[in-house]
């Protein structure tokens, strides 16, 4: 670092930072994802075991600690509103909310993991660069004193060399936890994928029910709510209109 110029200066202050950084979602991830896959698999047995969806939300907020499950929990309860995002039928509404709310948990899932591809394909170019100064600044001094010696071509090749096993160092634990975390991912996502769909599958009878059974409170329905049969008038009827 004394002896560089300023760019094998910058090349080896972007390869620290690299790695602090990297190592900082390496350790938060791997402390999330050992927990997510525990508190996951507790959550949707808890859950099915309940006697009702009541039940099943408080048993999974008991051992949710990282709020994967009961986001989409909380998202089925849902109030239709005078809005596009609650138009359609209640099937179509539970849908969207039950795709947001994973959608949402599975981007906390997989933050970090864009940083980590990127170190890891980029460090050895950055530590590539500091080598090929390296080799530069050694054939200028050769150039510049007339003669190979070992003294001009030791610091700079030891400068490079240092380059190149830094970007190593830096690229091979990110591709690593990548490698491993994608993996810890998938699982939790094939598992809250399933959940999502089976509460779908659960709560759709109960959903459709109800729609159903809305109209049949009254004349005071709205035309558009009312049964077919009632809106067609009685053959009686018509024989006296005739």
């Amino acid at each position: 670092m004394t002896q560089g110029d300023a760019l094998s200066r910058v090349v080896a202050v972007l390869l620290l930072v690299m790695s602090v950084a990297s190592w900082v979602v390496i350790l938060w991830k791997a402390w999330l994802l050992l927990r997510a896959v525990g508190d996951v698999a507790r959550s949707i047995a808890g859950f099915w075991q309940a006697a009702s969806v009541d039940e099943g939300q408080q048993k999974v907020a008991a051992f949710d600690r990282d709020a994967l499950v009961l986001p989409l929990i909380v998202a089925t309860r849902f109030e239709a509103a005078g809005t596009l995002a609650f138009a359609g039928s209640e099937t179509q509404q539970l849908t969207r909310v039950l795709r947001n709310a994973l959608h949402a948990v599975l981007h906390k899932l997989q933050f970090g993991q864009v940083l980590l591809a990127t170190v890891g394909a980029t460090a050895p170019f950055v530590g590539l660069l500091g080598t090929v100064w390296g080799i530069y600044h050694a054939l200028k001094g050769i150039a510049l004193a007339g003669q190979i010696t070992i003294d001009k071509v030791s610091g700079p090749v030891g400068e490079a060399l240092v380059m190149t096993a830094a970007g190593l160092a830096v690229a091979i634990p990110a591709v690593l936890a990548f490698n491993i975390f994608g993996r810890f991912v998938g699982r939790i996502e094939a598992d809250l994928e399933g959940f999502a769909r089976d509460l779908r599958e659960l709560l759709v009878p109960t959903l459709v029910a109800a729609r159903t059974a809305l109209p049949a409170e009254g004349a005071g329905c709205p035309l558009e709510a009312r049964p077919a049969q009632d809106l067609v008038a009685p053959a009686s009827t018509l024989d006296q209109s005739r």
